[in-house]
């Protein structure tokens, strides 16, 4: 079976495994217990021990703690990602197996910070480094053979680039053939038009 918040794919047999760890718990403690993944999912830290309260009742271990935050953390970041609105999200849970209660409170707390959190996606999406500077030269290099000399041409690129979070630039240096450079050419020229016809 498919669902949406597994972006149309079957749910991954760990996330089934934990929704029984997850129906152990009271539906006002799973609502708060969501609460606390949704402010660690907008990089507002989550309070460990208070998690460690909310399931004490349902006498949860270590390991099914963290269990519990783990599914939740993929729960709601993919339903996010996928941008399922509440009511089918808890349609798909409660066809998982989670109860009806559950859902409602899971998905209250989604619904409030649906936005903020696929903002949070947004920015932490694919974060690439700005190019400051490519500089290339091509060398000669010599090589011997029993019949005559022949020269081949490789090319050295240097390129630096600004580290999309510290700042910091960073140099790469990268030497390629004469061939390979004509086949990065043509790739990126091609890549190129490919941008600016979507432009």
């Amino acid at each position: 079976m498919r669902f949406r918040f597994c972006g149309d794919l079957d749910c991954p047999d760990w996330v089934l495994a934990e929704i029984s760890t997850l129906a152990r718990i009271s539906s006002v403690k799973m609502k708060l217990l969501c609460g606390q993944v949704i402010k660690d999912l907008l990089d507002d830290g989550i309070d460990y021990d208070k998690v460690a309260k909310l399931t004490s009742d349902a006498k949860f271990e270590s390991g099914d703690i963290k269990a519990s935050v783990a599914v939740l953390n993929f729960i709601l970041s993919s339903a996010a990602k996928h941008d399922v609105d509440g009511e089918s999200l808890s349609s798909e849970l409660q066809q998982l197996g989670l109860p009806k209660e559950h859902t409602t409170g899971l998905c209250k707390s989604y619904e409030d910070k649906h936005a903020a959190l696929q903002e949070k996606l947004k920015e932490s999406s694919l974060r690439l480094g700005r190019l400051e500077a490519v500089n290339w030269r091509v060398d000669y290099t010599l090589s011997s053979s029993e019949l005559k000399e022949v020269n081949e041409p490789t090319v050295q690129l240097k390129l630096q680039a600004q580290h999309p979070e510290s700042g910091s630039t960073e140099t790469t240096v990268v030497s390629v053939s004469a061939d390979k450079f004509r086949v990065l050419l043509t790739e990126l020229k091609q890549a190129q038009a490919i941008m600016n016809a979507l432009q």
